[in-house]
């Protein structure tokens, strides 16, 4: 699958004379919670020539496709990038700290990365992880059964909440590193452990009946989230540069 990656990079660079400037892996192996069956979500950041910007007509500014071997694949264009990482893109953010990098020839990512502290929206960063953890358990979960893969989206994003309210800072993307006692009673970082490990070998579409501790734990979350969202703060900074991610454009745009 990775010569399938760096194969299918190549060739979106020289059929679409982009380029690719970072790629990685997405969802729930980048998360650290994939199935058996699960697809490779491919994400990557990519580069015009500054001719490119410089035509009237409105351009795509993402590719998307859904290659053979389950390789689903979407990048955004370098400006369509740095507009979003401005306002504090949590989907971009997650993709600059993925464990799983497939291409990074050059040092943007890490110059990217470097700026998450002083654009990170905290604030933005816990609505967004509630309403994603809602809106699975409102979905997907009756109360006691839930497929096995939709209890990690309810999880994984309490989590991610519970960590920003207690540090202030972009979680990380892999959920293993957010499984400490500081977040959770030990109780529930050992559950949580036990069902990930069945989710090694189960299906997605697996269903399981979940722990009355684990039950209780997401309810508690869920209103401990909603009951702290608005006292948590907006940022280091209200309106950060630009300088930076001008910077960054002009030197990573091809020549």
């Amino acid at each position: 699958m990775i010569d399938q990656i760096e194969t299918t990079i190549r060739n979106l660079e020289s059929e679409r004379n982009i380029t690719v400037l970072y790629a990685c892996e997405s969802g729930s192996r980048a998360w650290g919670f994939a199935s058996p069956d699960s697809d490779y979500d491919l994400r990557f950041i990519y580069a015009h020539r500054k001719d490119w910007h410089l035509q009237l007509q409105k351009r795509d500014d993402t590719i998307d496709l859904m290659l053979p071997n389950d390789l689903d694949l979407s990048g955004w264009e370098l400006a369509k990038t740095l507009r979003l990482f401005a306002t504090c893109n949590l989907a971009l953010n997650e993709w600059l700290g993925s464990p799983v990098v497939y291409w990074e020839p050059n040092s943007f990512r890490n110059e990217l990365l470097a700026l998450v502290p002083t654009h990170f929206n905290p604030k933005k960063g816990m609505h967004h992880y509630l309403s994603m953890a809602k809106g699975v358990a409102a979905d997907h979960f009756d109360g006691s059964h839930i497929k096995i893969k939709k209890l990690f989206y309810i999880l994984r994003p309490l989590f991610a909440c519970l960590w920003i309210e207690k540090r202030i800072t972009m979680p990380p993307t892999a959920f293993q590193k957010m499984l400490d006692d500081s977040l959770a009673p030990p109780a529930i970082i050992d559950a949580i452990a036990k069902i990930q490990k069945r989710k090694e070998t189960a299906a997605e579409g697996f269903v399981i009946e979940v722990p009355q501790t684990v039950k209780a734990w997401i309810e508690n979350a869920i209103d401990h989230a909603q009951a702290v969202a608005e006292s948590i703060p907006a940022g280091i900074q209200e309106k950060p540069s630009w300088d930076p991610l001008n910077k960054l454009m002009l030197k990573w745009t091809k020549t």
